[in-house]
């Protein structure tokens, strides 16, 4: 399962979302604080988006200490991109869990730090209420609305 997680960072550092999702089992289950949770063709939608979101800018994601069995793994990654809405530069550390079933990642958490991230990617302003239940509902209804616009956009 290690090479697993390996394919799917070096396809994220690479913006080949496709072969991102071909590590995923059909039934997927993804959490993180930027998304909340999200499930099956959304999830893989989402890595679509984020890597068509950073082609031709700089982008780089960096892994380490991956640590797996055939059912359950964690891994440490950085990114470091430029945050689109806003062009400040980010740096975030993420720690993530997988479970596996059928040789796929079944379920997939990504954690870090929100206040940290909203102090660089929106600014001060946006740091000051970065830990607040309010920030989080509020930007988990952005990244949605923005998901279901690119998944209505590749529909057409």
């Amino acid at each position: 399962m290690q090479d697993l997680i390996k394919t799917f960072y070096i396809a994220f550092n690479n913006l080949d979302a496709e072969t991102m999702v071909s590590c995923y089992h059909k039934d997927i289950i993804f959490k993180d604080p930027a998304f909340g949770t999200l499930q099956g063709e959304r999830v893989k939608n989402m890595w679509r988006m984020l890597c068509e979101n950073q082609k031709g800018k700089i982008f780089k994601v960096d892994f380490t200490d991956i640590i797996c069995d055939d059912e359950k793994g964690t891994a440490n990654w950085e990114a470091f991109y430029t945050f689109s809405k806003t062009g400040r530069k980010v740096h975030n550390c993420i720690d993530a869990e997988f479970i596996f079933k059928d040789g796929k990642i079944i379920h997939h958490i990504d954690n870090f730090n929100l206040h940290k991230w909203a102090k660089q990617a929106l600014g001060f302003k946006w740091m000051l209420i970065g830990n607040t239940n309010f920030f989080k509902t509020k930007l988990q209804a952005q990244t949605h609305q923005l998901l279901s616009k690119f998944e209505n956009r590749k529909k057409e």
